[in-house]
């Protein structure tokens, strides 16, 4: 049951009453900051240094009412590290992903928490030159976070603001006081320019502390599940500010369940009330993703599909037993492959030891199988010696792709450095790397690509309904002369979700593309992971393709992630499921659901979240690795465009992240509009 400190909170948090405290920089501030954050007589670790100390003194520390864990952003931006030009002059002669951060990552929760920043110096400090570049500005961002943290704890009450200024050198002796300092670093990540930061595995790491809270009458579970809301509730105060695409596009994901390291079950109390918790706030953030597998209960399934109902665009599910040996096949240690986490969207990363890049580019399948059938497809007999080619296309890609990302330019980051495995106790910065340096390939595209083959193979090779000649004509001119033909592509071919040749040549396809990189190194020593995601190069992907041999039409957008045909008739979600549980699957391993949509008059039924639940099992029991569930209504979508004012709070599933439908750029809002919706 919700209390009302907790009500109090979320209405404040609802009609925006928080942003009443953020302010800009005045130009006078900004240009001075700049000049001094901008100096080329300091280096890039330096200034980076520089901007978070900066940076951390211009907050001011807010306590709001009701709240009992702190922490909100009133500076709206802050300026960079580089001069005019500097980048410019980088990528003349590096490739830099994104804006070249550190981003992504998993830090050491538990580690950190428990033995406080003074803890991390120690660690450091333990055999190291004093006077080397990397440890004065790890003891300098030290220095900066807990000054910082004083600040917000000399505005708290004398009793917590005394624990958090022992809990933030010396390490968290309860519940609240891990919380607060997670909320600290958290936000001192965003301050360092450490986007897209992921929670992890959140029921682990907190529940030493709530078991101690528990045993010694700190708490009590209501008190606990109360402390949940107001630390969930944090992640919603800055997230409009953080943001890639869209806000909600954050990154701010929280993964529960799943084995342990030592190989038993994680789930815990804490699991279900964290699931309850998001259910009862109906925020945008964290992001919840569920590890199950084939002996998660029914149960909490069903507990995930309330969340469904309730349509929130999650939990998304990931299965343990196809994930944990896929990374395990992809060279992590039992151990690390045990206690993965998502990365922002639905990446499989590892905490602690991995320094990955698990979304550095993405493989255009739609358009190299697009590209092979247009230039090969009158030399082939049938769909293997197509194949042949498609894979000697994706071969030659891969490659391609792989030397164009050398050299890699990574920008240092004292901040994190600190908050993982490895670098004190070397001293170095994280950007040198770690355990795994591994990058990561969406396969973009997936189902268009499938089904071009699978249309080639059931009309022209196998039943001889429509020539080649006939395909290709249509093609160049995007169907205007035969729309009959469009008509059959679309309509009569084999597609995936639906027919069980798609789904052998699915299957195919995949190995193909993961093979493919099985052969690369990267500079940094690591591997190419092949997945099965998207993110946003459905939309970018789609813009300059032309018309596909799927019926598609040219520019016409791509499904996203591991998706159906945007116009699949005659499947329904079982089918569905069935059609994407490849067993290559194991083998392409970077992460990307099978993401579909389900009209929400589903749950009008009684028994619906259970038909949802067992839904849901039965991919996961049928060998998918990934999965989340829109609950969606296409008119209340429309509308919504037309009155956004009248649906503030709609909430969707965008690719990997949840937004409210309204903030979206139309592009995203017409795709969304556009999926297939199932009823169950």
């Amino acid at each position: 049951m919700m209390t009302d400190s907790i009500k109090r909170q979320l209405d404040f948090l609802n009609q925006r009453k928080h942003r009443e405290h953020r302010r800009e920089l005045t130009s006078e501030q900004w240009d001075e900051i700049a000049e001094k954050i901008t100096d080329k007589s300091l280096s890039y670790m330096r200034r980076n240094v520089l901007r978070l100390e900066l940076f951390l003194e211009h907050e001011t520390p807010v306590i709001l009412e009701n709240t009992k864990i702190h922490g909100l952003r009133t500076l709206i931006d802050f300026p960079d590290i580089y001069a005019e030009g500097e980048l410019d002059e980088i990528r003349k002669t590096h490739f830099i992903h994104e804006k070249g951060k550190v981003t992504n990552l998993a830090w050491d929760c538990g580690t950190v928490l428990s033995e406080g920043l003074e803890g991390r110096r120690k660690r450091l400090m333990e055999g190291k030159r004093s006077d080397s570049e990397f440890v004065i500005c790890a003891n300098r961002v030290i220095d900066a976070t807990i000054a910082f943290s004083d600040r917000y704890a000399d505005k708290m009450d004398t009793t917590a603001g005394t624990a958090l200024r022992r809990a933030i050198r010396t390490g968290c002796q309860t519940m609240t006081e891990a919380l607060q300092v997670f909320r600290i670093l958290h936000f001192t990540l965003w301050a360092a320019g450490n986007y897209h930061n992921t929670v992890g595995r959140f029921d682990q790491w907190i529940y030493p502390f709530y078991e101690k809270d528990l045993k010694n009458g700190v708490l009590t579970d209501d008190g606990a599940f109360e402390l949940i809301e107001d630390f969930f509730l944090s992640f919603n105060r800055d997230s409009d500010l953080y943001y890639s695409l869209a806000w909600g596009d954050n990154g701010q994901s929280l993964v529960l369940g799943g084995m342990l390291p030592d190989g038993t079950n994680g789930v815990n109390r804490l699991t279900e009330m964290c699931l309850r918790a998001s259910l009862e706030l109906r925020q945008i953030d964290p992001k919840i993703n569920l590890r199950v597998d084939i002996n998660t209960p029914v149960e909490l399934f069903e507990l995930g599909s309330e969340l469904t109902k309730a349509g929130l665009g999650f939990p998304q599910y990931s299965n343990d037993d196809v994930v944990i040996p896929g990374l395990i096949r992809l060279g992590y240690a039992p151990e690390h492959a045990r206690d993965y986490v998502m990365a922002a969207c639905w990446e499989f990363i590892i905490p602690k030891v991995a320094m990955d890049i698990p979304n550095i580019g993405a493989m255009p399948l739609a358009q190299v199988v697009n590209d092979t059938i247009r230039l090969n497809l009158k030399k082939c007999k049938n769909i293997e010696e197509l194949l042949g080619f498609v894979e000697k296309e994706i071969r030659r890609k891969a490659a391609d792709m792989a030397e164009k990302l050398k050299p890699l330019y990574i920008e240092t980051s004292p901040f994190q450095s600190i908050l993982m495995e490895g670098c004190l106790e070397k001293g170095e910065d994280i950007s040198n790397g770690l355990v795994y340096n591994n990058y990561g390939f969406h396969g973009t595209g997936f189902s268009c690509a499938v089904d071009q083959l699978a249309a080639v193979d059931s009309l022209i090779f196998k039943t001889g309904k429509i020539t080649s000649d006939r395909l290709l004509k249509g093609l160049e001119s995007n169907f205007e002369n035969d729309r009959e033909l469009r008509h059959i592509l679309r309509n009569d071919a084999d597609k995936i979700g639906r027919d069980e040749n798609a789904r052998v040549i699915g299957n195919h396809l995949l190995d193909i593309f993961a093979k493919a990189l099985e052969c690369i190194k990267n500079e940094r020593g690591g591997i190419f992971r092949a997945g099965t995601g998207s993110a946003m190069y459905y939309i970018w992907h789609s813009k300059d393709l032309p018309a596909t041999a799927d019926g598609r039409d040219a520019g016409q957008p791509l499904p996203a992630n591991f998706s159906p045909s945007l116009f699949l008739t005659g499947a329904g979600p079982f089918s569905v499921m069935s059609g994407f549980a490849f067993p290559s699957i194991v083998k392409a391993v970077n992460g990307g659901p099978l993401t579909f949509e389900l009209h929400d008059s589903v749950f009008n039924h009684p028994d619906s979240v259970k038909k949802v639940a067992l839904l849901v099992r039965s991919y996961i029991l049928a060998g998918g690795h990934q999965l989340q569930i829109n609950a969606v209504n296409r008119e209340k979508m429309i509308d919504a465009q037309k009155n956004p004012d009248k649906h503030k709070d709609l909430i969707v599933r965008v690719w990997g992240w949840s937004g409210h439908f309204v903030e979206l750029d139309k592009c995203y809002q017409d795709h969304v509009i556009s999926r297939a919706e199932f009823s169950v």
